[in-house]
């Protein structure tokens, strides 16, 4: 399914050292060109905290280049989506790093993720509206994670505007939007957050942020996705599945166990990555070389 594109949400963390990249990493290594060895995408999330310098977006693209199929995905700055207090110079800021990968082809999909907390209320309506148009050069995609979006009005919007609805696995815990494969754009898009019930809204100081995906997903967990990633696909003409699972390198497995089972077949799996988590040597496919395409 040549449609589809797998791959991780981020590429920077210092948890990831010894699991997914070396202890020492050799001159010249950059982790989006390791992993872009691996698979067809990644989401970038610094864009979520701060806007992405053009000159970083130009170097990220060079890193990526000896994958062709390979396309960016990026998180929208939070100031639009959780703190709603974006300005002018926010946006041109913004606009100044997409848009480099957008010249070079290289930017697939930007996504407004918005909190638990924003509910589907006549203000918020009125206020994606906007921010839609706002942002509406661009291939949006949008994630919600209250249930109170899930009515047909909502897709409908989307449906209108020619925007992507983010289908997502998350620890369903009151009026948490459940999983689903819903396509309202000729761009598809899933995310897995993993499933950690005792940290996704715990509010204790003394919990890490990365217990929130600390999770790896049984094969039995991602099954059920493979089919509704499949059934997305048929609707949509590009598809980006991206897990965010991160710590340790779990959404790497993840990801990985979700491409062979796309395809049918085994994969190319990173040595140190196989070494740390033996479950791989069921779909991996000798060392690990170059990407494995759709």
């Amino acid at each position: 399914m040549r449609n589809i594109r797998v791959g991780v949400a981020g590429w920077s963390y210092a948890d990831w050292k010894g699991y997914v990249y070396p202890e020492r990493k050799v001159k010249g290594f950059h982790e989006a060109e390791y992993l872009a060895r691996f698979f067809d995408t990644i989401e970038i999330n610094s864009s979520f905290y701060g806007p992405i310098r053009p000159g970083h977006a130009k170097l990220w693209i060079e890193r990526v280049a000896a994958n062709e199929r390979f396309m960016f995905t990026a998180k929208l700055l939070q100031r639009f989506t959780h703190d709603l207090t974006a300005t002018a110079a926010d946006e041109k800021e913004v606009r100044a790093g997409f848009d480099v990968l957008r010249a070079a082809g290289k930017l697939g999909a930007v996504l407004l993720q918005f909190p638990f907390s924003f509910h589907r209320t006549r203000e918020n309506a009125a206020y994606l509206g906007k921010l839609l148009q706002r942002f509406r050069d661009y291939a949006l995609v949008v994630e919600v994670r209250h249930a109170s979006w899930n009515v047909t009005e909502a897709y409908r919007m989307l449906r209108e505007r020619g925007v992507g609805f983010c289908n997502i696995d998350q620890p369903i815990v009151g009026r948490s939007l459940e999983p689903s494969a819903e396509t309202t754009a000729p761009l598809g898009y899933v995310r897995l957050h993993g499933r950690r019930y005792d940290t996704w809204f715990t509010d204790d100081s003394d919990v890490p942020q990365h217990e929130r995906y600390n999770y790896l997903y049984r094969a039995s967990e991602l099954e059920p996705w493979a089919d509704r990633i499949k059934d997305v696909a048929r609707d949509a003409s590009n598809v980006y599945v991206i897990t965010n699972n991160h710590y340790q390198g779990k959404a790497v497995v993840n990801a990985l166990e979700l491409i062979a089972m796309l395809e049918g077949a085994k994969v190319k799996v990173p040595e140190l990555l196989r070494a740390n988590y033996p479950q791989l040597e069921r779909i991996a496919d000798g060392p690990a070389e170059a990407p494995r395409l759709f």
